[in-house]
């Protein structure tokens, strides 16, 4: 079966979109990834979303203006990786607006913006979307959504294998060995904390809105890195929760970077991101110490995907601070780095069509499986 899947994350950049055929066992299918297509959002949108993203309000019909151009932003990435419409199902997340985990007194909520019946009649196909819902109906975090795809997507090898998204956010996929006692044991995976965020938000303030993101790493190859204040930040309540955990630009935004700053104090720029780089890799790194000293997870490889895949800086600085950890991009398994989110949520549509679940109580902690997603059809 051919899926199409349309993905954007916290960084807002813009919409990637695969397309894909699936066939065989839905827990290790066959698939095939014929197409990738990015399609950036245009600067006043992306602005637009980042700013509603940290909480600033605006009236209804504000927020059904910015549902609409973000549905029409999805139908030009699908048709940019479709042209010819071969995908009998379309898998959508849709942008993230706003993420609430579930506490001891609350349940979780998550808003991703998306007109879903808009989108099915531009595309004159059915469409897959609101993932997350089900999972936090059952008391699950709604997220990471990617680690039991990642599993079915990229497999097992002789060890542990570790796939971490270095998006907005850093999230990361443990993998169980293929052999040995440890094969039995559950697919892990949670929300590490920032990957881009604060780095892509300090290039644009450092810039006047000039750079967007720090292209090849070079602001932060220009810096020092400050491990001591890194050594704080790691202190601070997210980064002391154990998984199941997951986060966003809501916790890691504007307001956390003009803290981060003055904590920085007058430094130069090139200094501040250059601790901001070494922040992202730090926080993971210390999620893979405490996953290995608690539940004995020796991670034979990391496999890296996303936007920040692309960092020299950001790998570098991972690669020193996850040491005995062979450190790779994701093509090396087969996966296109940029593509790789947006392959797991036509996966996802697939799964919604076989009636597969989608989530992993070990991974969200609902109190079961479901299977994710709500299917509209064009009008």
């Amino acid at each position: 079966m051919l899926c199409l899947g349309l993905m954007s994350g916290t960084s807002a950049d813009g919409v990637d979109a695969v397309l894909a055929r699936f066939d065989g066992a839905p827990e290790r299918p066959n698939w095939t990834l014929l197409s990738h297509h990015h399609s950036p959002y245009p600067a006043a949108l992306r602005e637009e979303l980042v700013r509603v993203g940290q909480g600033e309000p605006r009236p209804a019909a504000a927020l059904l203006d910015l549902a609409e151009a973000v549905t029409e932003q999805q139908a030009l990435a699908a048709r940019g990786a479709d042209p010819e419409q071969r995908a009998a199902l379309i898998g959508c997340h849709g942008q993230t607006l706003w993420h609430r985990p579930p506490t001891r007194n609350r349940r979780g909520t998550s808003w991703q913006l998306l007109q879903a019946p808009l989108l099915a009649q531009l595309l004159a196909r059915p469409v897959v979307h609101d993932f997350r819902a089900a999972d936090l109906a059952l008391g699950g975090q709604g997220a990471p959504l990617v680690p039991r795809a990642d599993a079915a997507l990229i497999g097992a090898t002789d060890g542990w294998r570790g796939v971490l998204n270095l998006g907005g956010i850093a999230n990361l996929t443990l993998i169980p060995p293929r052999c040995g006692p440890q094969r039995q044991e559950a697919v892990l995976g949670w929300d590490c904390g920032p990957a881009n965020s604060l780095i892509d938000l300090a290039m644009e303030q450092f810039s006047d809105g000039q750079q967007l993101f720090d292209r090849d790493g070079a602001m932060a190859a220009a810096g020092r890195c400050g491990d001591a204040v890194i050594q704080r930040w790691l202190g601070e309540p997210y980064f002391q929760l154990s998984p199941p955990k997951s986060t966003g630009r809501e916790c890691f935004g504007r307001e956390d970077l003009k803290r981060r700053l003055r904590q920085l104090g007058a430094i130069p720029a090139a200094d501040a991101v250059a601790t901001l780089t070494g922040f992202s890799a730090a926080v993971v790194a210390q999620d893979l110490e405490r996953i290995k000293a608690g539940r004995k997870v020796h991670l034979l490889e990391l496999v890296v995907a996303g936007g920040g895949s692309r960092n020299p800086m950001l790998m570098r600085e991972l690669q020193r601070r996850c040491r005995g950890l062979a450190v790779g991009r994701s093509e090396g398994v087969g996966v296109a780095a940029e593509a790789r989110e947006a392959l797991v949520f036509a996966l996802l549509a697939w799964w919604h069509h076989r009636g597969h679940p989608g989530n992993a109580p070990a991974i969200t902690g609902a109190t079961r499986e479901a299977c994710l997603g709500v299917r509209v059809g064009p009008a």
